[in-house]
């Protein structure tokens, strides 16, 4: 019994403080990108260096956040009051635009200080929710979980980034097509900060061991050349997971435009609702699947799923042929997010998992959000495909956006095989310990 209720317990959190999150940053991954391009510039480059900048400063919150968490030995305190900051902050976004950059400095352009305030907002905002999503929260999944239930925790967080878009999508599209964006940032804002204190009075966490050294040596720690040859598996699942975040961020920023500007399709939230709804049903499924085989085996298939569906969103162009090809291709990356962190969690020194928050914000959200939306803006940009928008030429996403992500995912297949390579070495050492001993 009282494994079933801890087992219950689990679940309550993962869902609640994982899909809160995911509310948050699907308003800074894809909305933040759209309410920019709607109301202040179209310039692609703006929004992968929207992406850049946030990235770089997640990582460097997780690996400061995520090391003194796991020197504190607590996790509650980093997550209850992160969220309550990270949503007051989330809130600020619907005070910026061009009208109000311009009445408070008229004398420089309006355009270029709404763009730095925002990307210094979202700096801010970004700090925040790695601290208390990325690092603590992230690390008190490892240290609440066991290899024989990661893959089915993991399939479900792989859901969550997509069923809260589906949310957002349904609840509060009507809100960013009316204009009404403070509205929309304020009520997303208002309830990440709400379980922010439902998580200080009701979250409980096991006991870990608490690494040795100083501070410093805890946040550089996963950095040194050293930490890598020990560790040489951990770090090529974490290599799996930067190409795999590369290719996402190759099309992901640039989705909802894509959809909304060059396919035209007006009932564009049906579409993206199917395609959230069946991807995240084969994904918790797939996570049972995952559980029994091993993460670490199903991480090529679920790639080769991946890269079909990237490849048949190419010619897509009806709403059912987008929905059927948003299903595979989402179902693959889903799968292949969950894979590899079950993997990276299994491999993860136990005493660590807040550091190893760090290292897991550098290679797959610094890396692949500092080299994917860039690479997707130059695709964008060499297509030169426009429209006109009340009477302004703008630049628009094309398809050739899902054919490059394909061909930056294939890569995975290096440090997937390494992997298996290295793990049948580690198996074969340890028989041999065990027969000399």
């Amino acid at each position: 019994m009282h494994e079933r209720v801890a087992d219950r317990r689990l679940w309550t959190w993962v869902v609640l403080l994982g899909l809160t999150g995911q509310l948050a940053w699907t308003v800074e991954n894809m909305y933040l990108n759209l309410f920019v391009y709607n109301t202040i510039t179209d310039s692609p480059t703006v929004l992968a260096t929207l992406v850049a900048t946030s990235a770089v400063a997640a990582t460097v919150a997780t690996l400061l956040a995520g090391a003194a968490s796991d020197r504190i030995g607590r996790r509650r305190e980093f997550i209850a009051v992160g969220y309550v900051l990270w949503g007051l902050c989330t809130a600020g976004f619907g005070l910026v635009s061009v009208d109000a950059a311009a009445s408070l400095l008229p004398m420089l352009d309006a355009v270029t200080v709404a763009v730095i305030a925002i990307v210094v907002l979202d700096c801010v905002m970004s700090i925040l929710g790695s601290t208390a999503n990325d690092a603590a929260f992230n690390a008190w999944v490892t240290d609440s979980t066991d290899p024989g239930n990661r893959g089915r925790v993991d399939g479900v967080l792989a859901t969550l980034p997509l069923l809260a878009m589906l949310l957002v999508f349904g609840a509060l599209d009507p809100l960013t097509r009316g204009g009404q964006w403070m509205l929309f940032f304020t009520i997303i804002g208002g309830a990440t900060a709400v379980v922010g204190v439902i998580a200080w009075f009701g979250l409980r966490e096991p006991r870990r061991p608490r690494p040795s050294g100083s501070y410093l040596s805890s946040v550089i720690h996963g950095l040194r050349p050293s930490t890598v040859r020990d560790n040489p598996q951990l770090y090529l699942a974490l290599l799996a997971w930067a190409i795999l975040g590369m290719s996402t961020q190759v099309f992901l920023p640039y989705l909802i435009i894509y959809v909304q500007r060059y396919l035209d399709i007006d009932g564009y939230a049906i579409v993206l609702a199917s395609v959230l709804l069946g991807a995240a049903v084969i994904s918790v499924i797939g996570g049972r699947v995952l559980d029994r085989i091993g993460p670490s085996r199903g991480v090529l298939p679920v790639a080769v799923v991946y890269v079909i569906g990237l490849l048949l969103m190419f010619p897509a162009r009806s709403m059912l042929a987008v929905i059927g090809a948003g299903i595979v291709m989402m179902a693959g990356f889903m799968l292949g997010v969950a894979a590899i962190s079950a993997t990276v969690r299994n491999l993860t020194p136990p005493e660590r998992a807040g550091q190893v928050q760090g290292l897991r914000m550098m290679f797959a959200v610094l890396v692949p959000m500092v080299i994917g939306p860039f690479l997707g803006a130059a695709v964008i940009a060499g297509a030169d495909e426009t429209f006109v928008d009340l009477g302004v030429v703008k630049q628009v996403p094309t398809p050739w956006i899902f054919p490059t992500a394909a061909a930056v995912v294939v890569l995975i297949a290096i440090p997937v095989v390494l992997l298996r390579k290295a793990g049948g070495a580690h198996t074969l050492a340890q028989e041999s310990l065990e027969t000399s001993l």
